[in-house]
């Protein structure tokens, strides 16, 4: 990475680290950034899954395996972040089963500017699990992952420990943190399995200057709805009976 990516990297990371530590902080705007939490890592499961069996199916029974953990990660933060949101009598709108006009459907198969950026040049079919290059996956995936556990530590640490509430969430969030850790120690390891530190170093580098410029995509659609955001959250919550979560 070079010396301008670099900075790019430190002033995208602290404007990203401000804007959601005020969100999560602000009891009005919480649920909302709970909501796509919970979307994006319950979301990434089936993803997960379908990597874990064609590992399995390939023959990589160490990758299957740190797969299958991942997806085991990713469904428990969903479970932690819909807890949360139980917690303050929110629950996660269900989107399919509400009509939508046609347009609405297009619009929302598009992908977000960050991830737009983030994968410019790659079409939605290469990025399927039964097509993706592992290279890309790893690389990609462990650039989000490290920088996940470091922006969720962030935001554990603004929320006040006076309430049950925001320390549950809090302990929650830094429990995920950790697994976000290991998540991106074992993606690391998976391409020096299959390559050269060096040539891990020039992958990482890449996907380190899209992740950037993915970033700034990010806050440039942020400034351009003037902070404002679609709301992923409806008052209720669901009626099944939670099970008692281990954040520890």
């Amino acid at each position: 990475m070079n010396f301008l990516t670099y900075l790019m990297h430190l002033a995208g990371s602290g404007v990203n680290a401000y804007y959601f530590a005020t969100q999560i902080r602000d009891s009005k705007t919480r649920p909302n950034v709970l909501a796509g939490f919970q979307l994006a890592e319950s979301g990434s499961v089936p993803f997960l899954s379908a990597l874990s069996d064609r590992a399995a199916a390939e023959g990589d029974t160490w990758l299957a395996q740190k797969l299958a953990k991942h997806a085991s990660d990713e469904t428990r933060h969903g479970q932690i972040f819909a807890h949360a949101l139980k917690q303050l009598n929110k629950q996660v709108i269900d989107f399919k089963s509400q009509p939508q006009t046609k347009s609405a459907s297009k619009s929302q198969q598009q992908r977000s500017p960050f991830f737009a950026a983030y994968f410019e040049g790659y079409a939605q079919e290469q990025l399927k699990p039964a097509a993706i290059d592992w290279d890309v996956f790893m690389a990609s995936t462990y650039i989000l992952e490290l920088d996940a556990s470091k922006d969720f530590t962030r935001m554990a640490n603004v929320l006040p420990n006076d309430e049950p509430t925001s320390r549950n969430l809090k302990l929650g969030m830094l429990s995920i943190a950790q697994d976000e850790t290991s998540h991106a120690a074992y993606l690391y390891e998976a391409m020096l399995r299959r390559m050269s530190a060096t040539q891990v170093q020039v992958l990482v580098d890449e996907w380190r200057t899209r992740k950037v410029n993915a970033t700034f995509a990010m806050i440039g659609g942020i400034l351009q709805r003037n902070g404002e955001t679609r709301s992923l959250v409806q008052d209720g919550a669901p009626s099944e009976k939670d099970s008692e979560l281990i954040v520890a």
